[in-house]
């Protein structure tokens, strides 16, 4: 039962006011809320009854104000980098180059650059593991 705000115009007091939502209870058992204006206490006996005000979001920007997404790498730049090479090894403490043997970066970049082969589509590694 959430509202769609809590700002409304009471039909009482013809102002713009918050709606104060008082808990009602029957011993310690919660049963209900009591909606009310919080500038002259009407009391309203639902919360369809409340005539709240529609949130309006002001129009600043148009589609043309953003900025345009920045183009950092151009064309395969970046497929040159150890993370895409074919001797990048990766274990829980260190990244290693099994060509050159010294730690690298995913980052890095190397002129002995081996490409990684390409996956097999997965429809044919699931029919492959599925024969005996």
């Amino acid at each position: 039962m959430s509202a769609p705000g809590i700002e409304m115009t009471c039909p009482a007091c013809k102002r713009e006011a918050l709606v104060r939502r008082k808990p009602k209870y029957d011993g310690f058992k919660k049963v209900g809320e009591e909606l009310s204006c919080a500038q002259c206490g009407h009391v309203f006996d639902s919360e369809a009854e409340v005539p709240f005000k529609q949130a309006r979001k002001p129009a600043l920007f148009q589609a043309d104000d953003r900025p345009r997404t920045p183009k950092v790498f151009r064309g395969d730049e970046n497929a040159r980098l150890c993370r895409y090479c074919a001797e990048y090894v990766v274990n829980p403490f260190t990244q290693r180059c099994n060509r050159h043997r010294r730690d690298v970066q995913a980052t890095d970049t190397c002129r002995d650059f081996t490409p990684k082969p390409s996956p097999p589509p997965e429809s044919a590694a699931a029919e492959g593991a599925a024969k005996p």
